[in-house]
Protein backbone atom coordinates (compact mmCIF):
# COMPACT_ATOMS: atom_id res chain seq x y z
CA UNK A 1 0.00 0.00 0.00
CA UNK A 2 1.37 3.43 -0.96
CA UNK A 3 1.65 6.34 1.46
CA UNK A 4 -1.23 8.10 -0.27
CA UNK A 5 -3.41 5.01 -0.06
CA UNK A 6 -2.52 4.55 3.60
CA UNK A 7 -3.55 8.11 4.42
CA UNK A 8 -6.98 7.48 2.87
CA UNK A 9 -7.48 4.08 4.46
CA UNK A 10 -10.46 3.57 6.71
CA UNK A 11 -9.67 3.81 10.42
CA UNK A 12 -10.39 1.14 12.99
CA UNK A 13 -9.76 1.17 16.72
CA UNK A 14 -10.20 -2.01 18.71
CA UNK A 15 -10.58 -1.51 22.46
CA UNK A 16 -9.88 -4.62 24.49
CA UNK A 17 -8.14 -5.58 27.71
CA UNK A 18 -8.95 -6.55 31.25
CA UNK A 19 -12.51 -6.51 32.53
CA UNK A 20 -12.91 -3.51 34.82
CA UNK A 21 -9.96 -1.64 33.33
CA UNK A 22 -12.04 1.04 31.61
CA UNK A 23 -13.09 -0.31 28.22
CA UNK A 24 -16.54 1.28 28.49
CA UNK A 25 -15.09 4.68 29.38
CA UNK A 26 -12.76 4.50 26.37
CA UNK A 27 -15.70 3.59 24.14
CA UNK A 28 -17.71 6.57 25.41
CA UNK A 29 -14.85 8.95 24.61
CA UNK A 30 -14.57 7.59 21.08
CA UNK A 31 -18.31 7.89 20.51
CA UNK A 32 -18.28 11.50 21.74
CA UNK A 33 -15.53 12.24 19.22
CA UNK A 34 -17.52 10.98 16.27
CA UNK A 35 -16.46 7.34 16.00
CA UNK A 36 -19.01 4.66 15.18
CA UNK A 37 -18.71 2.49 18.29
CA UNK A 38 -19.86 -1.11 18.67
CA UNK A 39 -19.74 -2.49 22.19
CA UNK A 40 -19.16 -6.14 23.13
CA UNK A 41 -18.53 -7.23 19.55
CA UNK A 42 -17.52 -10.91 19.26
CA UNK A 43 -14.16 -11.24 17.46
CA UNK A 44 -15.77 -13.44 14.80
CA UNK A 45 -17.98 -10.52 13.69
CA UNK A 46 -15.25 -7.89 13.49
CA UNK A 47 -14.53 -8.40 9.79
CA UNK A 48 -18.20 -8.59 8.81
CA UNK A 49 -19.06 -5.40 10.71
CA UNK A 50 -16.12 -3.50 9.23
CA UNK A 51 -17.10 -4.56 5.70
CA UNK A 52 -20.73 -3.58 6.30
CA UNK A 53 -19.82 -0.15 7.61
CA UNK A 54 -17.45 0.49 4.70
CA UNK A 55 -20.21 -0.34 2.20
CA UNK A 56 -22.73 1.87 4.00
CA UNK A 57 -20.23 4.72 4.09
CA UNK A 58 -19.46 4.42 0.38
CA UNK A 59 -23.16 4.54 -0.48
CA UNK A 60 -24.43 7.22 1.89
CA UNK A 61 -21.62 9.38 3.29
CA UNK A 62 -18.45 11.14 2.25
CA UNK A 63 -15.01 10.24 3.52
CA UNK A 64 -13.57 7.16 5.16
CA UNK A 65 -15.43 5.49 8.02
CA UNK A 66 -14.09 5.56 11.57
CA UNK A 67 -15.06 2.40 13.39
CA UNK A 68 -14.32 1.57 17.03
CA UNK A 69 -15.14 -1.85 18.45
CA UNK A 70 -14.98 -3.00 22.06
CA UNK A 71 -13.90 -6.62 21.80
CA UNK A 72 -13.97 -9.07 24.68
CA UNK A 73 -11.31 -11.77 24.19
CA UNK A 74 -11.60 -14.16 27.11
CA UNK A 75 -10.56 -17.50 25.62
CA UNK A 76 -7.81 -18.91 23.42
CA UNK A 77 -10.40 -19.58 20.71
CA UNK A 78 -11.52 -15.96 20.74
CA UNK A 79 -7.90 -14.83 20.56
CA UNK A 80 -7.30 -16.97 17.46
CA UNK A 81 -10.42 -15.56 15.79
CA UNK A 82 -9.36 -12.05 16.75
CA UNK A 83 -5.85 -12.40 15.33
CA UNK A 84 -7.13 -13.86 12.06
CA UNK A 85 -9.71 -11.09 11.76
CA UNK A 86 -7.10 -8.38 12.27
CA UNK A 87 -4.87 -9.91 9.57
CA UNK A 88 -7.82 -9.99 7.18
CA UNK A 89 -8.69 -6.35 7.87
CA UNK A 90 -5.14 -5.24 7.15
CA UNK A 91 -5.26 -7.11 3.85
CA UNK A 92 -8.51 -5.26 3.04
CA UNK A 93 -6.89 -1.86 3.59
CA UNK A 94 -8.04 -1.03 7.11
CA UNK A 95 -5.62 0.53 9.57
CA UNK A 96 -6.48 -1.22 12.83
CA UNK A 97 -5.11 0.10 16.11
CA UNK A 98 -5.46 -2.07 19.19
CA UNK A 99 -5.84 -0.27 22.53
CA UNK A 100 -5.31 -2.55 25.50
CA UNK A 101 -6.80 -1.37 28.80
CA UNK A 102 -5.02 -2.72 31.84
CA UNK A 103 -4.82 -2.19 35.60
CA UNK A 104 -3.17 -3.85 38.56
CA UNK A 105 -4.86 -6.77 40.28
CA UNK A 106 -5.39 -4.60 43.36
CA UNK A 107 -7.13 -1.86 41.34
CA UNK A 108 -9.37 -4.37 39.56
CA UNK A 109 -10.34 -6.04 42.83
CA UNK A 110 -11.35 -2.66 44.30
CA UNK A 111 -13.45 -1.82 41.26
CA UNK A 112 -15.30 -5.13 41.18
CA UNK A 113 -15.93 -4.95 44.90
CA UNK A 114 -17.24 -1.38 44.62
CA UNK A 115 -19.90 -2.44 42.11
CA UNK A 116 -20.50 -5.77 43.88
CA UNK A 117 -20.23 -7.84 40.74
CA UNK A 118 -18.29 -11.07 40.13
CA UNK A 119 -15.54 -11.30 37.56
CA UNK A 120 -16.71 -12.95 34.28
CA UNK A 121 -14.11 -15.72 34.65
CA UNK A 122 -14.43 -16.12 38.39
CA UNK A 123 -16.75 -19.13 38.32
CA UNK A 124 -16.88 -20.76 41.74
CA UNK A 125 -13.49 -19.35 42.72
CA UNK A 126 -12.34 -16.08 44.20
CA UNK A 127 -12.48 -12.72 42.47
CA UNK A 128 -8.71 -12.70 42.18
CA UNK A 129 -8.79 -16.14 40.52
CA UNK A 130 -10.94 -14.73 37.70
CA UNK A 131 -8.67 -11.72 37.24
CA UNK A 132 -5.54 -13.85 37.06
CA UNK A 133 -7.18 -16.28 34.62
CA UNK A 134 -8.13 -13.41 32.32
CA UNK A 135 -4.66 -11.87 32.59
CA UNK A 136 -3.05 -15.14 31.53
CA UNK A 137 -5.44 -15.46 28.57
CA UNK A 138 -4.73 -11.92 27.37
CA UNK A 139 -0.95 -12.03 27.87
CA UNK A 140 -0.08 -12.37 24.17
CA UNK A 141 -2.67 -9.81 23.09
CA UNK A 142 -1.30 -7.32 25.61
CA UNK A 143 2.22 -7.84 24.29
CA UNK A 144 1.20 -7.19 20.67
CA UNK A 145 -1.21 -4.28 21.21
CA UNK A 146 -0.44 -0.88 19.69
CA UNK A 147 -1.37 1.21 22.72
CA UNK A 148 -1.30 0.15 26.36
CA UNK A 149 -3.20 2.27 28.88
CA UNK A 150 -2.67 1.52 32.56
CA UNK A 151 -5.74 2.84 34.38
CA UNK A 152 -4.73 1.78 37.88
CA UNK A 153 -4.39 5.26 39.35
CA UNK A 154 -6.81 7.10 37.08
CA UNK A 155 -10.31 8.30 37.81
CA UNK A 156 -12.88 8.34 35.01
CA UNK A 157 -12.07 11.94 34.03
CA UNK A 158 -8.33 11.33 33.88
CA UNK A 159 -8.87 8.17 31.85
CA UNK A 160 -11.11 10.03 29.40
CA UNK A 161 -8.43 12.68 28.95
CA UNK A 162 -5.75 10.08 28.31
CA UNK A 163 -7.86 8.29 25.69
CA UNK A 164 -8.50 11.61 23.93
CA UNK A 165 -4.76 12.26 23.85
CA UNK A 166 -4.13 8.94 22.13
CA UNK A 167 -7.01 9.21 19.69
CA UNK A 168 -6.60 12.84 18.64
CA UNK A 169 -7.36 13.65 15.06
CA UNK A 170 -10.78 15.09 15.77
CA UNK A 171 -11.54 18.39 14.06
CA UNK A 172 -14.78 18.90 15.97
CA UNK A 173 -15.31 20.83 19.19
CA UNK A 174 -14.32 19.27 22.50
CA UNK A 175 -17.37 20.70 24.32
CA UNK A 176 -20.94 21.17 23.13
CA UNK A 177 -23.17 23.59 25.00
CA UNK A 178 -26.92 23.41 24.47
CA UNK A 179 -28.47 26.81 25.18
CA UNK A 180 -32.14 26.11 25.92
CA UNK A 181 -34.85 28.72 26.29
CA UNK A 182 -37.89 27.74 28.36
CA UNK A 183 -40.93 29.09 30.17
CA UNK A 184 -41.01 28.88 33.96
CA UNK A 185 -44.75 28.24 33.85
CA UNK A 186 -43.98 24.94 32.10
CA UNK A 187 -41.30 23.90 34.58
CA UNK A 188 -37.50 24.05 34.72
CA UNK A 189 -35.76 21.62 32.30
CA UNK A 190 -34.72 18.49 34.15
CA UNK A 191 -31.43 18.18 32.25
CA UNK A 192 -30.26 21.75 32.89
CA UNK A 193 -26.75 22.17 34.31
CA UNK A 194 -27.13 25.96 34.67
CA UNK A 195 -30.35 27.99 34.91
CA UNK A 196 -30.68 31.73 34.29
CA UNK A 197 -33.82 33.80 34.92
CA UNK A 198 -34.72 36.56 32.42
CA UNK A 199 -37.77 37.75 34.32
CA UNK A 200 -35.79 40.73 35.60
CA UNK A 201 -36.33 42.28 32.14
CA UNK A 202 -39.58 43.96 30.99
CA UNK A 203 -41.90 41.45 29.35
CA UNK A 204 -42.59 42.16 25.64
CA UNK A 205 -45.88 40.29 26.09
CA UNK A 206 -47.42 43.48 27.49
CA UNK A 207 -46.50 45.44 24.38
CA UNK A 208 -49.27 44.92 21.77
CA UNK A 209 -46.80 45.45 18.91
CA UNK A 210 -44.36 42.86 20.24
CA UNK A 211 -46.74 40.25 21.66
CA UNK A 212 -47.33 38.28 18.42
CA UNK A 213 -43.60 38.12 17.63
CA UNK A 214 -40.89 35.91 19.19
CA UNK A 215 -37.38 36.43 20.48
CA UNK A 216 -36.04 35.00 17.23
CA UNK A 217 -37.26 38.10 15.41
CA UNK A 218 -35.22 41.30 15.38
CA UNK A 219 -38.10 43.47 16.59
CA UNK A 220 -38.22 41.54 19.88
CA UNK A 221 -34.50 40.74 20.18
CA UNK A 222 -33.53 44.40 19.77
CA UNK A 223 -36.11 45.42 22.36
CA UNK A 224 -34.93 42.83 24.91
CA UNK A 225 -31.22 43.57 24.51
CA UNK A 226 -31.86 47.32 24.75
CA UNK A 227 -33.36 47.03 28.24
CA UNK A 228 -31.31 48.19 31.27
CA UNK A 229 -29.18 45.31 32.53
CA UNK A 230 -29.60 43.09 29.45
CA UNK A 231 -26.21 43.74 27.87
CA UNK A 232 -24.53 43.70 31.27
CA UNK A 233 -26.09 40.31 32.02
CA UNK A 234 -24.95 38.96 28.65
CA UNK A 235 -21.36 40.17 29.13
CA UNK A 236 -21.08 38.94 32.71
CA UNK A 237 -22.59 35.56 31.89
CA UNK A 238 -20.06 35.04 29.11
CA UNK A 239 -17.26 36.02 31.52
CA UNK A 240 -18.64 33.54 34.06
CA UNK A 241 -18.71 30.78 31.45
CA UNK A 242 -15.04 31.21 30.52
CA UNK A 243 -13.52 29.55 33.63
CA UNK A 244 -16.38 27.05 33.76
CA UNK A 245 -15.81 26.04 30.14
CA UNK A 246 -12.09 25.62 30.79
CA UNK A 247 -12.92 23.44 33.79
CA UNK A 248 -15.41 21.35 31.83
CA UNK A 249 -12.73 20.72 29.19
CA UNK A 250 -10.18 19.69 31.84
CA UNK A 251 -12.68 17.32 33.44
CA UNK A 252 -13.60 15.73 30.14
CA UNK A 253 -17.19 16.99 29.98
CA UNK A 254 -18.44 16.82 26.40
CA UNK A 255 -21.97 18.20 26.76
CA UNK A 256 -23.50 20.91 28.97
CA UNK A 257 -27.03 22.32 29.01
CA UNK A 258 -27.49 26.01 29.82
CA UNK A 259 -31.16 26.90 30.39
CA UNK A 260 -32.45 30.47 30.00
CA UNK A 261 -35.99 31.05 31.27
CA UNK A 262 -38.72 33.66 31.21
CA UNK A 263 -42.44 33.42 31.96
CA UNK A 264 -43.66 31.74 28.79
CA UNK A 265 -40.49 30.92 26.86
CA UNK A 266 -41.41 33.08 23.86
CA UNK A 267 -39.73 36.49 24.07
CA UNK A 268 -36.99 37.28 26.62
CA UNK A 269 -35.49 33.83 27.08
CA UNK A 270 -35.50 33.15 23.34
CA UNK A 271 -33.75 36.41 22.51
CA UNK A 272 -31.12 35.95 25.21
CA UNK A 273 -30.53 32.29 24.34
CA UNK A 274 -29.86 33.26 20.73
CA UNK A 275 -27.45 36.00 21.82
CA UNK A 276 -25.59 33.73 24.25
CA UNK A 277 -25.27 30.86 21.79
CA UNK A 278 -23.94 33.14 19.09
CA UNK A 279 -21.13 34.39 21.34
CA UNK A 280 -20.23 31.07 22.98
CA UNK A 281 -18.87 29.43 19.83
CA UNK A 282 -15.11 28.93 19.58
CA UNK A 283 -12.62 26.38 18.26
CA UNK A 284 -13.24 24.12 21.25
CA UNK A 285 -16.84 24.96 22.05
CA UNK A 286 -19.88 24.52 19.83
CA UNK A 287 -23.29 25.86 20.81
CA UNK A 288 -26.70 24.44 19.97
CA UNK A 289 -29.87 26.49 20.46
CA UNK A 290 -33.03 24.75 21.62
CA UNK A 291 -36.30 26.62 22.22
CA UNK A 292 -38.24 24.16 24.33
CA UNK A 293 -41.50 26.04 24.77
CA UNK A 294 -41.59 28.29 21.70
CA UNK A 295 -45.01 27.96 20.04
CA UNK A 296 -46.50 26.23 23.06
CA UNK A 297 -48.70 29.12 24.19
Amino acid sequence: MTTQESAAAPELIVVTGMSGAGRTTAANVLEDRGWYVIDNLPPQLLVAMADLLAREDAEHRDGMPRLAAVVDVRSREFFTDFRQGMDHLRDEGWRPTVIFMDATDEALVRRFESVRRPHPLQGEGRLLDGIQAERETLRDLRATSDILIDTSGLNVHQLSSKVREFVGGDEGPALRIAVMSFGFKYGIPLDADLVFDMRFLPNPFWNPQLRPHTGQEAIVADYVLAQPGAREFLDRTLSLLEPMTAGYLREGRSYVTLAVGCTGGKHRSVAMAEALADRINSDQVKSLVVHRDLGRE
